[in-house]
């Protein structure tokens, strides 16, 4: 069976930036590997476009610029924020967060999103909520462990509408999506 459209697929690989370092960024095995749905918008998409039609056993090797992967850096989305909003009972927690720090924030509109802290300020924290992979070119090796037809409940987006929110007995949400 191949990879295509509403396949489980899972799979094993080592992922490595593509540079002279060739750092490891990410590994997984045959014993703790990814399991994912394909052509159900959760992979990149040019990591999915490069799994199209290989099969149980295969090998793959593939190299994602960063336009591919999680885009350039986008220098908006480096901001500084008012350091009081940090503070609880009015004091900062300088440990919690120190440059180098992920901090899960929330927008006004309820949205959730990573930050990293640069740099704390007097008054304010310098945070960046760019994908911590945003510039990086990547480097993929790997093989594939099994390629089955997804179970109905494995295409079944999770929650309210893919919300992932709260239901009752009879399946309806909480009221606090959309």
């Amino acid at each position: 069976m191949q990879i295509e459209a509403n396949k489980m697929v899972t799979l094993s690989y080592t992922l490595r930036t593509d540079d002279s370092e060739g750092n490891i960024i990410e590994q997984t095995t045959e014993e703790s590997p990814l399991k994912f749905v394909y052509g159900t918008g959760t992979m990149i998409p040019a990591f999915e476009t490069n799994l199209s039609g290989l099969k149980q056993g295969d090998d793959f090797e593939m190299k994602l610029n960063a336009n591919q992967a999680y885009g350039e850096v986008d220098e908006s989305a480096i901001v500084n924020l008012p350091k009081n909003i940090f503070m609880v009972d009015g004091v900062f927690d300088e440990e919690r967060f120190k440059p180098g720090t992920q901090v899960p924030m929330q927008t006004q509109t309820g949205q959730r999103l990573m930050g990293i802290v640069l740099e704390v300020k007097e008054n304010e924290i310098r945070m960046d909520f760019n994908h911590p992979l945003a510039g990086t070119d990547l480097h993929f090796t790997g093989n594939i462990i099994e390629v089955r037809d997804a179970t109905d409940e494995e295409l079944a987006p999770s929650g309210c509408n893919g919300c992932g929110s709260n239901h009752d007995d009879s399946g309806c949400c909480s009221g606090d999506c959309e």
